[in-house]
């Protein structure tokens, strides 16, 4: 038995390379990982040996060679196979240990060349790893350190590794190469302005779930990759306390993180169901988690709270008179860690919140297929620049309470509707199928503080009746992307009832 040991990682690869020699098995490597193993007094010899061809190329070019192909990729089966090997002085090759170059780790350097980047590309790696899992049937292809043990108990079973077993290893290293070439392609593909015929995505799994959203759905967590960046949202956090997060969580949370995301500190957000109940930005994280508290008390039960600055202990003896499922921040004082743990079962995360990167695609799986689109984003001018279509202006005070209020709807799910007093959210509606319900959910949920209140729509009005209800309720301005062919009677409607109207001209659904 005949195997070749090449890997980057030199995790467990002295325990494999012993577990085979004390089996008889006759081992080959390649540069740092025949030293590793020579220093671990593993028998060992090098590749060149089996190809009778020296590396060439600073290393570029060295397993590609017959004697590694043939021997990977003879059928054991196929007389012809074994008499071509044995025709050219060739023997079968039973085992491969490989895992690839450091591409990831090495874009994510800051300054990298692409020439350095270019050098990462592993090329012998995937062509052992992918002719070893093609003929798995007589070859095991290992990929994984993790899988070290695994093989070895396999290798010493009377019977060998099981056909099953065999094929997980072929699918396993399928998988690595496929995720490291999408890596490579998006590399390569940075700043491409058109949409690709074909998109590869890479991901790794964060974690298995207790559950997807019913108790019924099996379901994991997984990270996309992105060459050169760190891990973004919730795949970058670190949980400090608390059980698992569940599938609903994990969203929940992510919606919660995005909005708090949005706003200059301190801002915080408390979520239910992926939309904000309460939102709210002041000079401190406990006067905005207050007036946040206050948008929606009832609904916030059990809700996710965040917090776009670090919590302090004040804070966090506030957040603990509350029954929350989940509080993430960029950190916690000490104190606040203290008093949070009076509930353990209170999930708290730490995470950046810088909002995502610009390489941050959104996705959306759809039957059969996926949406991708670039992430929404939206301008702090919008509504300064844009169209005042009322005889009233806003005022001063107006006019930042909508820009407030233009910067939250884009969070809540259309159709939507919210009300601000200041720079907090007094009332929303989501999810409506009708815009004139969003405004009287909106207008019920704020209650008396409707009245002297503006209003955002993530669309424009098609009829006066949304504007009609919101001003009966007390509501002094609203901003709206406009563009209906009732945008004659929507003004008018303003009009007759003193509102300052201005359109954005910009529209932000969020379905």
């Amino acid at each position: 038995m005949r195997a070749i040991l090449s890997v980057s990682d030199k995790t467990g690869i002295d325990v494999l390379g012993r577990g085979l020699a004390i089996m008889g098995v006759e081992i080959y490597s390649t540069g740092g990982t025949r030293r590793a193993l020579e220093a671990a007094e593993v028998p060992v010899k090098p590749v060149s040996e089996l190809t009778g061809f020296p590396e060439i190329l600073d290393g570029r070019v060295k397993t590609l060679h017959p004697a590694v192909y043939g021997g990977l990729l003879a059928r054991r089966d196929v007389p012809g196979d074994l008499e071509v090997l044995a025709e050219h002085g060739l023997a079968p090759i039973d085992l491969v240990a490989i895992n690839l170059y450091p591409f990831e780790v090495i874009v994510a350097r800051r300054n990298v060349t692409l020439r350095a980047a270019l050098e990462q590309i592993d090329i012998g790696g995937p062509a052992m790893l992918r002719a070893a899992a093609k003929n798995f049937l007589a070859v095991l292809p290992v990929c994984d350190p993790a899988d070290y043990a695994a093989v070895l108990e396999a290798l010493r079973q009377i019977e060998g590794p099981a056909p099953a077993f065999r094929r997980g290893l072929a699918a396993k290293a399928f998988r690595h190469v496929a995720a490291y070439d999408a890596l490579i392609a998006a590399y390569l593909g940075a700043g491409d302005p058109a949409w690709p015929e074909e998109l590869p995505l890479s991901l790794r799994k964060v974690g298995d779930l207790r559950y997807g959203e019913n108790p019924q759905q099996q379901a994991a967590f997984y990270a996309v990759l992105y060459p050169g960046a760190g891990p973004a949202g919730l795949v970058g956090a670190r949980q400090l306390q608390g059980k698992p997060l569940s599938y609903n969580n994990i969203l929940d949370a992510d919606a919660a993180w995005q909005t708090a995301s949005d706003f200059g500190s301190a801002a915080v957000a408390i979520i239910k169901h992926t939309n904000p109940c309460g939102l709210a930005r002041a000079a401190t994280a406990l006067e905005a988690y207050e007036r946040a508290l206050a948008g929606d008390p009832l609904a916030a039960f059990g809700g996710i709270v965040a917090v776009n600055v670090a919590v302090d202990t004040e804070l966090a003896q506030r957040i603990a008179e509350r029954f929350y499922e989940i509080v993430l921040a960029p950190d916690f004082e000490a104190g606040a860690l203290e008093v949070l743990a009076a509930r353990p079962n209170l999930r708290v995360l730490a995470l950046p919140f810088d909002g995502p990167g610009p390489h941050h695609l959104a996705w959306r799986s759809v039957t059969g297929g996926v949406l991708v689109q670039e992430p929404d984003s939206v301008s702090s001018a919008e509504v300064r620049a844009g169209q005042v279509v009322t005889r009233r202006s806003p005022s001063e005070a107006e006019s930042a309470a909508l820009a407030f209020a233009w910067r939250a709807v884009r969070h809540v799910k259309s159709n939507a509707i919210v009300l601000a007093q200041g720079e907090a959210l007094v009332g929303m509606g989501a999810g409506q199928p009708s815009r004139v319900a969003a405004v009287e959910i909106a207008v019920a949920r704020a209650g008396a503080r409707a009245d002297g209140a503006v209003l955002a729509s993530d669309a424009f009005f098609p009829k006066a009746d949304g504007v009609e209800a919101a001003a009966q309720a007390g509501v002094q301005a609203i901003v709206q992307p406009g563009g209906s062919r009732g945008d004659a009677e929507v003004i008018a409607a303003a009009d007759a009832a003193g509102l300052a109207m201005v359109f954005t001209g910009t529209r932000h659904f969020l379905h």
